[in-house]
Order: C-alpha cells, then structure tokens, then sequence
C-alpha cells in the first residue's frame, strides 16, 4: 500500500485504531517528509504520539527567562521533537516563520505569534504560553485554525504578591540604599548611634488599595493585612465571601480617595489601558504610594512622572514598563522616588518551576483530547 493509498483510505479521527496507525508505520520510510506531515495532520495526535509513530514536533521560540539553565526542558522532551531558542527576534515575522516550521506545538513567552505567522505555519495545532498574559497571541487567528491557545494562569500567585510587598517595604525603608550607606563607611564614622536618609514609613494602620482582586491580588491583601493594613478594593466581580472587618469592596472613586497605598493587579484591557494617569491621579491622597507588578501600560508614565517630582505622588515601585526592555527615553526614569525593577516579580526557580510543569501538563492534556487553560474557548465549545 503506497503512500496515495494511505491517505486516500484514511476514516475519521474517532474510527481511526492503533491497529491502522500499525500499517502506517510500515510503510513510514517509503513516505517523503511533506508525505509523512500529511499523514501526521489527519491523526489524532494522542494515538500517533502516544504509539510512538511519529513524533510531534515542538518548538520553544523564547525559553531563555524561563529556564536560564537551572531547569529542566525534559518534561517536553518526552512528547516530542523538541527545539528551544533562547531568543527569538520579535520584529522579525520572517525568522520567527522560519523557526516554527512545520512544528505542530509552539510555545512562547513574548514572541509574537500574528495571524501572518499561522499563515504561513499550517502545521501548527497547539500553542502553550510561557505566561499568564497572552496578549502577544492573535487569538482571532488561531481561532480561525481551531488552533487551541493555553496560557499558565496561576503559577506566579505568591511570587507576585510578595514582590509586591517587597517594593512597598523597600519605599518604607529604603533599606538598600542604607546597606550601601553603611558599606561607604558612613556609620562609621556617623557622631549619633544611627541615622537615615529618608522618612521611614510604618503601615500598621494605613489603607491599601487593590485594583484588580483576583487570586493575586487577595494574595497580596493577605500579607497587607498581616502587617496590620486595611484593604479596599475593587473588581469588576465581586466575591463578598472574601470580606471582613479588615478587607471590603469599594468603588474606583473611593478607592482612589482613601487609599495610602494602590497596588495594581488587574489585567490590561482597553477600558484599563492608562487608567493611572493626570485625572485619577488628582482624585488620591497626597503622598500616595503606587505599586505595579501587573502590567506597565496601566499607567500613563509621563502623568506618573509629574506627580512623582512634584510630591502628589510619594513613590511608586514598578516591576514593569509601557516597553519592555525599558528604553532610555522612558520618563520614569527622570522621576523622583520610583523604584524600577526589570519584571522579575514572576521568576523566582520555585515560580519557573511551577510553569514548566503546568506548560508540560497542558500539552500533555491537548494530546489526550482534553485541553486545559484554554484562552479562546470557542475553539473547545466550552
């Protein structure tokens, strides 16, 4: 039987058996590649994967932040063909096409993926984001496919909400510009048993605003309210279940007014796109504290700018930027009292860890027919 008889004769993918994938597999070195891909694109993937047959062809365009070397890329490995870049250029269509190939699973973290990609790429059935965010997808394009998009949603929870708190008390206290104080000497040779630089800041009492009260941001109210904060905050649903004497919901406007310090943990859309900017910023507490580790077009940076240097706003500790990697001409930098880290909030190993192992565990259920995390859901009708 030739390779024209083995497609022209194939069933539907819920009468095919692992006995047909059998006589496939005899001819299997008869077939050209772009043959074999045929063929490989008309079975289901969880037999002729899990038979050993062929194997899926897996492609990671951007592996290097999520696994820098303390990792292990095994997990994939052991479903497929599997090729990692540590970068991938993201300006670059033609590269990013040419890297894919014909792979049938990509992964990527903020690699593009544009409806000119899947274009071009027809052999893709399965695309895992190495994030929670996957605003770097065109969902409408693979949709279109039937191509299911997975995101990890919740494998940086605590790591995210305790970098949080790690800014606010770096602002509180500044404790790393007086460790180098100290390095320089300047306890040494200080006339007074101790000394600071900047006020110090208690939070026992004080009001924390969360906007955007997913399981990050209730994560972060946790620890707040653990250091004797009161919690306000606000999401477009509300669980009531979550409140207490210490914890309730209250709307933007209030939130804004009573707040000492805002967190921001809400995701980016167009109705939240800049919504810190001149007009809400006017609407907070002198000496405000701003805190965004969620995502940095949040916030209109030149009004952050102005109202850093001119003390409405008392600080700000940001772990992301409008474009990231942060550019030289990005206004923050100009600011007084901002803290800028480059968005590690989400990689400490026990984080990364987490996130390989649910990027695994969704390719692993697409292949057995049954994708989990699943972002453009009418690709599964679910």
């Amino acid at each position: 039987m030739g390779p024209e008889c083995v497609i022209s004769h194939r069933r539907e993918e819920s009468e095919i058996t692992v006995s047909d994938i059998k006589i496939f597999e005899i001819n299997i070195k008869m077939l050209t590649t772009n043959m074999k891909q045929l063929i490989i694109n008309h079975i289901p993937l969880k037999i002729h994967v899990k038979e050993g047959v062929f194997d899926m062809k897996i492609v990671v365009l951007d592996g290097y932040t999520e696994n820098p070397g303390d990792l292990s890329w095994e997990g994939l490995k052991d479903l497929g063909e599997l090729t990692v870049y540590d970068r991938t250029p993201v300006g670059d269509a033609g590269e990013i096409i040419k890297r894919i190939g014909d792979a049938q699973a990509v992964f990527t973290n903020k690699t593009p993926l544009t409806k000119e990609v899947f274009e071009a790429c027809g052999h893709i059935r399965f695309v895992g984001v190495l994030a929670t965010g996957y605003n770097v997808v065109d969902c409408d394009a693979a949709s279109a496919r039937g191509i299911p998009v997975c995101n990890i949603p919740s494998y940086g929870t605590d790591a995210v909400a305790q970098y949080t708190i790690a800014l606010l008390l770096e602002i509180c206290h500044h404790i790393g510009h007086h460790s180098q104080a100290v390095r320089e000497g300047r306890w040494e040779s200080c006339p007074d048993w101790c000394f600071w630089d900047y006020p110090l800041i208690e939070l026992a009492g004080k009001t924390m605003g969360i906007i955007g009260f997913g399981r990050i941001g209730q994560g972060t109210a946790r620890i707040a309210q653990a250091l004797g904060m009161k919690v306000l905050a606000y999401d477009a649903y509300r669980n009531e279940a979550l409140e207490n004497e210490n914890c309730r919901y209250a709307d933007l406007d209030e939130l804004y007014r009573m707040s000492d310090v805002i967190a921001l943990h809400c995701p980016l859309f167009p109705d939240t796109a800049g919504m810190i900017n001149r007009d809400s910023i006017a609407k907070m507490k002198d000496g405000v504290i701003i805190l965004n580790d969620s995502r940095g077009p949040l916030i209109v940076e030149e009004d952050l700018k102005e109202a850093l240097n001119s003390g409405k706003v008392g600080a700000a500790g940001l772990d992301v930027v409008s474009t990231e990697p942060i550019r030289g001409d990005n206004p923050l930098l100009q600011a007084r009292n901002c803290f800028i880290t480059p968005h590690i909030a989400w990689a400490p190993r026990e984080s990364r860890q987490r996130l390989m192992d649910i990027a695994v565990s969704n390719l692993k259920s697409f292949m057995d027919g049954s994708p989990v995390n699943v972002v453009n859901k009418q690709v599964t009708g679910k």
